[in-house]
C-alpha cells in the first residue's frame, strides 16, 4: 500500500495533484504565475476547491498567460465575476490583474520570476522532515519576508500564509512527511 501525506486523501484529485505536482520543483513561468493566482484565490477556501475549478480557471484566463491577465479590464473582469466556475471574489480577480502587472514588472528586473522566487531559497528546495501533518507549519520567517517583498512589488493576496503554500506546490520546500512516498522521491 503506498502511503501519503494524510492531507490528500480526500479525492481522488487532490491524490494525484499531490502524487504528480505538490511538491516538484517548479520552473515553467506560466505555471508559477498560475500557481500564484490560484493560492491567492484559495484564501479563505479549501484548495481543493481550487482544484475542481482549476481547469475552468485555465480556460477564462487565457491559459494564465500573464501578459493577457494583466491586459484584462473592465469588461473581463465583470465577465470573471459573472463565471461561477471560479471563486467570484471581486478584490481576488482585481488581484489577479493586478498581480499580472507585477509578475511582469519581476520578470523584467530578474530576467524571469522563477530566478526572483528561486532566489529566495537559494535555488534549492529547502527539505524538512516532519513526522507527521501536525509539524507542517502554516508559514514561516522565510515566507513572512517573502510575503512582504511581493507585497512591496506591487502584489495581493501574498500574506505569509498565502506564500507558504506558493512554497509548498512548486516545490521550494518539500513538507512531503518522512512517511510519505513522495518524501525521499523530491530529496
Amino acid at each position: 500500500m503506498t502511503t501519503r501525506c494524510e492531507w490528500c486523501s480526500a479525492s481522488e484529485l487532490y491524490q494525484q495533484y499531490h502524487d504528480q505536482e505538490w511538491g516538484v520543483p517548479l520552473h515553467d513561468e506560466q505555471l508559477l504565475f498560475e500557481f500564484l493566482i490560484l493560492e491567492g484565490a484559495q484564501a479563505g477556501l479549501s484548495w481543493i476547491t481550487i482544484l475542481n475549478k482549476r481547469e475552468h480557471y485555465r480556460r477564462v484566463y487565457d491559459q494564465f498567460d500573464p501578459v493577457k491577465v494583466a491586459e484584462y479590464g473592465p469588461d473581463k473582469i465583470e465577465a470573471l465575476l459573472a463565471d461561477p466556475g471560479i471563486v467570484r471574489n471581486r478584490l481576488k480577480v482585481e488581484a489577479s490583474v493586478s498581480n499580472a502587472r507585477a509578475f511582469l514588472e519581476v520578470q523584467k528586473e530578474f530576467g524571469s520570476f522563477d530566478a526572483y522566487i528561486w532566489g529566495w531559497v537559494d535555488n534549492q528546495p529547502i527539505q524538512n522532515s516532519w513526522a507527521s501533518l501536525a509539524e507542517v507549519p502554516a508559514s514561516t520567517e522565510l515566507a513572512v519576508r517573502l510575503s512582504k517583498d511581493l507585497k512591496k512589488r506591487g502584489f495581493r493576496f501574498v500574506g505569509p500564509t498565502i506564500c507558504y503554500a506558493f512554497m509548498q506546490a512548486t516545490g521550494m520546500v518539500n513538507d512531503h512527511t518522512t512517511d510519505c512516498f513522495r518524501h525521499e522521491q523530491l530529496q
